[in-house]
């Protein structure tokens, strides 16, 4: 018997033998060189491509909405507007004629050149679009090469059985026959992946992050694969098999409790309110959010948008996509972080040769550097705001001298509207993210120029423990209990009330219930997170009072080590 444990993405219970698709990451792709007279030939193969694969999607579309949700169906309609999108006709175009190549391999180029883009953005939720991105690109290639894209899992498939792979497309998923597939391990991929929404929608057990699952098992062995605690155990024996099924069934009375909650304020025994907002990183999750009861965008990350083109200049993309979101939502107060390039982010239009980019031109120091490009932001965020509810939020801010330069580029673009005619709400909420300590220790000045915060706890602790949370070297579990942070969010709530103003959390420390308490306590009003946070984090708040959680955040901003905080968090 071997047991693994990943990350949890599609509740239920799987059991079936294994069968492993190993799916071609790195497929063979003719590269040759053409001649200047060939391009409209290579272009005409193209658009032909473009207009077959576009309507393969839409057919899948059309076969699966009875069994997907708005959300969900919006995948594929993500897709067909990349398809769709000029600004990628016109980067294709550019290579071609640039490279002289087959259109293949400048399709095939291109889409290496876009996913590393993504993977360097250390957001997890963002580098999960690589995948779609490879998608649309094995999608055209295969209309190119061959008659379309046929379904990997057509297969008529013996007895009931586990799929293990590497990673999936999101059409992949779609192809699967569930009435004999009752389980995916897949070694790579996230909660917010496309495929595991997919999955979630198709009710298929999904587990993830197995790293080096497929080395480990063999075709045909029995597995019990538990989507909802993230355990695949290979043969197992009848006692482990009757723990897996009561595991499974506790977690089916979770959920189901939690559902109860879904009209239910988030607010303690003694009757203190507390706000809780989702963060997202694409359009199509602001569905999402409103289903786990989520009460707003607490952050969307804007920067999938710069992502996704060299265009940056493109209002329209940016007008479009903010619309979007503000209309979904409704009422509820979307969130918008100016773009927040730079470090990890730093993409091949924005790069500079620095010793330490941690350290260097990013956030909101690179948009002042950048100030046309911020403002066609801000534009496109006034111009989107007659559609809801929105807030301005400006990333990395290191004091007042960088928010009032920012304050006037607002006022600049608010200027360039008038001017154009175009309408936009007047009174829009501008706040800013506590990220660096130098913003902590002057939150009482900038909270006479914010009107709110949010604290980044993983930018916050890492800046203020000079430790980047990527290097094992430098950085551990245990740093998230460092007495400095809770010092630090203490100090902004405090600054925060002294001028009036609510303060946020949308680190990941807003989505884990063992720090609900403790955060309540040091003053947070809001909890921006994940979406399917929301539901847990809310039944904590219900079963907690505010004095309980302020006689616990006491006795953590007087605790002397990170280990002295964790045994007082978790009652050790």
């Amino acid at each position: 018997m071997k047991v693994f444990n990943g990350i949890p993405a599609s509740e239920g219970l799987g059991i079936g033998r294994i069968i492993t698709y190993l799916n071609d990451e790195n497929p063979q792709i003719p590269c040759f060189d053409i001649i200047e007279n060939e391009i409209s030939q290579e272009w005409k193969r193209f658009q032909q491509a473009l207009k077959k694969a576009t309507g393969e999607l839409k057919s899948l579309q059309a076969k699966n909405h009875e069994n997907l949700a708005k959300e969900q169906a919006e995948i594929f309609f993500a897709h067909i507007l990349m398809l769709e999108d000029d600004d990628y006709h016109r980067q294709i175009r550019e290579k071609l004629e640039k490279n002289l190549q087959n259109i293949e391999w400048v399709i095939w180029e291109l889409a290496q050149e876009l996913s590393q883009k993504i993977m360097r953005c250390g957001d997890p939720v963002l580098r999960e679009r690589a995948v779609d991105i490879t998608d649309i690109s094995k999608r055209l290639i295969d209309c190119l090469q061959k008659a379309g894209t046929k379904c990997v899992f057509t297969e008529n498939l013996n007895g009931e059985v586990i799929l293990a792979a590497n990673n999936l497309m999101p059409s992949d998923t779609l192809c699967i026959d569930k009435t004999k597939i009752k389980g995916i391990a897949l070694e790579e991929g996230s909660k917010t992946c496309h495929t595991a929404i997919i999955a979630r929608a198709l009710k298929i057990p999904l587990v993830l992050g197995l790293c080096g699952f497929l080395k480990e098992v063999k075709n045909g062995e029995i597995a019990a694969l538990n989507g909802s605690t993230g355990m695949v155990v290979i043969d197992p024996d009848k006692k482990t098999m009757e723990e897996i099924k009561n595991q499974t069934e506790t977690e089916r009375r979770q959920n189901e409790r939690l559902k109860t909650l879904s009209g239910l304020p988030a607010e303690t025994r003694d009757g203190h309110r507390v706000i809780l907002k989702a963060n997202i990183g694409l359009p199509e999750e602001a569905e999402t959010a409103l289903n786990y009861g989520a009460e707003g965008i607490g952050l969307y990350r804007s920067e999938f948008l710069f992502i996704q083109s060299d265009k940056m200049t493109d209002e329209e993309v940016q007008f479009k996509a903010y619309s979007k979101i503000l209309k979904t939502m409704g009422n509820f107060p979307v969130t918008i972080r100016t773009a927040d390039i730079g470090a990890d982010k730093i993409f091949d239009s924005h790069k500079a040769k620095e010793k330490n980019p941690l350290l260097g031109l990013r956030g909101l120091r690179l948009s002042l550097s950048n100030p046309l490009l911020l403002r066609v932001q801000l534009r496109a965020i006034l111009r989107a705001s007659i559609f809801g509810n929105v807030r301005i939020m400006f990333p990395m801010v290191p004091g007042t001298k960088e928010l009032e330069l920012a304050l006037n580029q607002l006022e600049t673009a608010r200027r360039e509207c008038n001017s154009k005619g175009q309408q936009y709400v007047k009174e829009i909420p501008v706040g800013i993210m506590i990220e660096i300590p130098s913003a902590v220790m002057t939150s009482d000045l900038l909270g006479e120029k914010s009107d709110f915060f949010s604290i980044g706890s993983n930018d916050l602790l890492q800046y203020s423990l000079a430790a980047d949370r990527e290097n094992e070297k430098v950085s551990s579990p245990s740093d998230i209990f460092h007495p400095a942070l809770f010092r630090l969010i203490k100090m902004t709530t405090d600054g925060a009330k002294a001028n009036g103003i609510k303060t946020a959390i949308c680190g990941e420390l807003a989505g884990d219930t063992g720090f609900t308490e403790i955060l309540l306590g040091l003053g947070l009003d809001e909890f921006s997170m994940t979406s399917s946070s929301i539901p847990l984090v809310k039944e904590k708040i219900r079963n907690t009072s505010l004095e309980h959680c302020k006689e616990l955040a006491e006795k953590v901003l007087q605790g002397k080590s990170a280990e002295e905080n964790r045994k007082i968090i978790f009652n050790e």
